[in-house]
């Protein structure tokens, strides 16, 4: 990587390996968001020894059409993750399922797969599916292309940060995949350009995330207007109060599916970096992302500004940097990350907001230069680094 600044002299210690930082106690300044200790982001990675999950069936197995089958065996899928492998039986049988798991385990084709191959076999059936951001709705509405490419299923994007006129161009021709954000589906609706009382499988990914950004009541107002005898898939990566109230007030019943390994990724090495002010801060900041360990970076800031404001200080020292936050055009956010995943940049600053949805497989640091809101939070975060049997590395920026 090159950098206008002359490289520092070298560490006694690679990246993510610092020494243990102790902090005493302190509250946070801001107005929103809980203490945590700093001990919490201290923890060596464990190593891969745990025991391999054995698949009981493979994708060829499923009672799935066969265009599905195909379309599968073209993308390579063979052996079913943990959460396909234990969701796609229970929901081709009819029932609500709540899936609990990490980010990046496989969780969208686990719903897709059931619900395409019965949306191409019940031609009245409907699908609409919720995600927290627009990046994840895109992604999931790709993989749902990709799975039922050939069927002649049509589908509709609805997220914010776009023109609305396709969206209202395509839900004219009744699709039957409806993929968006609660904001802007409830804005479909109270125009009456949307209308739900045909839908009869619904799906909720990252339930808890939807919860944390506000969109409770949105969620409510939308689920409210749902026929009450449909299938549903219900997704989290946690299962606390508030996610289970909402499970208990639409799902039927639904069963179990638990593959989450713990409260952080067990192949990510935690560690804390302490600084004394904003100028060390940076510093430090520069020396870590001149290791040459540091192949792909997700820098994490508190807000729109300085998630900017640090992007272009990056750009500035020589860095292939770019930012992401909610406040940039769907476009705009959509180069920035594709920009990210082709390597073109190899340095992305983000909000928690803009960067839910991220789904990059070779990132090796996550670095938080603002403290997370929630240890929530810091979990979604790190979950983006040590993805596909490889170590991540989670470096949290500590004021001494």
């Amino acid at each position: 990587m090159s950098s206008n600044f002359k490289q520092r002299p070298s560490r006694s210690r690679p990246i993510g390996q610092r020494r243990a930082y102790h902090a005493a106690p302190q509250r946070s300044n801001r107005k929103a968001g809980q203490y945590i200790d700093p001990s919490r982001f201290i923890r060596v990675a464990k190593s891969v020894t745990a025991e391999e999950y054995v698949a009981k069936h493979q994708f060829a197995d499923f009672d799935v059409d066969k265009l599905i089958k195909a379309n599968l065996t073209h993308k390579g899928y063979q052996i079913p993750s943990p959460i396909q492998d234990q969701t796609i039986p229970l929901a081709l049988d009819g029932n609500d399922v709540i899936g609990i798991a990490n980010t990046g385990t496989g969780k969208t084709a686990a719903f897709a797969i059931p619900i395409l191959n019965t949306l191409m076999h019940d031609r009245q059936s409907k699908v609409l599916i919720m995600a927290p951001t627009r990046e994840l709705a895109l992604q999931i509405q790709e993989e749902c292309k990709e799975i039922a490419r050939g069927s002649g299923l049509f589908g509709v994007l609805l997220i914010g940060g776009v023109n609305m006129n396709p969206q209202l161009r395509d839900l004219k021709k009744t699709p039957r995949v409806v993929v968006g954000t609660p904001g802007r589906i409830k804005d479909h609706m109270e125009r009456g350009t949307l209308r739900l009382e045909h839908f009869n499988m619904l799906v909720l990914d990252e339930v808890d995330r939807m919860l944390d950004m506000g969109f409770l009541p949105d969620m409510k107002r939308i689920l409210s207007q749902l026929p009450t005898k449909r299938q549903s898939f219900f997704f989290s990566a946690t299962m606390d109060a508030p996610v289970r109230q909402l499970i208990e007030g639409f799902g039927h019943d639904p069963k179990m599916v638990s593959v989450k390994s713990g409260d952080t990724a067990d192949s990510v090495h935690q560690d804390v970096v302490p600084y004394r002010d904003a100028d060390h801060k940076m510093d430090l900041l520069h020396d870590i992302l001149i290791d040459t360990s540091v192949q792909k970076a997700i820098v994490f800031e508190s807000t729109k500004r300085s998630a900017e404001r640090l992007s272009k200080k990056l750009v500035t020292r020589g860095f292939q940097a770019d930012f992401i936050h909610g406040g940039k055009s769907q476009s705009q956010r959509q180069r920035a990350l594709d920009k990210f995943k082709k390597s073109d940049i190899n340095i992305l600053v983000a909000t928690d907001v803009a960067a839910r949805g991220i789904d990059v497989a070779d990132i090796t640091h996550v670095i938080n230069y603002a403290t997370p809101q929630s240890y929530e939070d810091y979990v979604h975060r790190i979950g983006r680094a040590g993805r596909a049997g490889r170590t991540g590395y989670a470096l949290t920026f500590v004021s001494k």
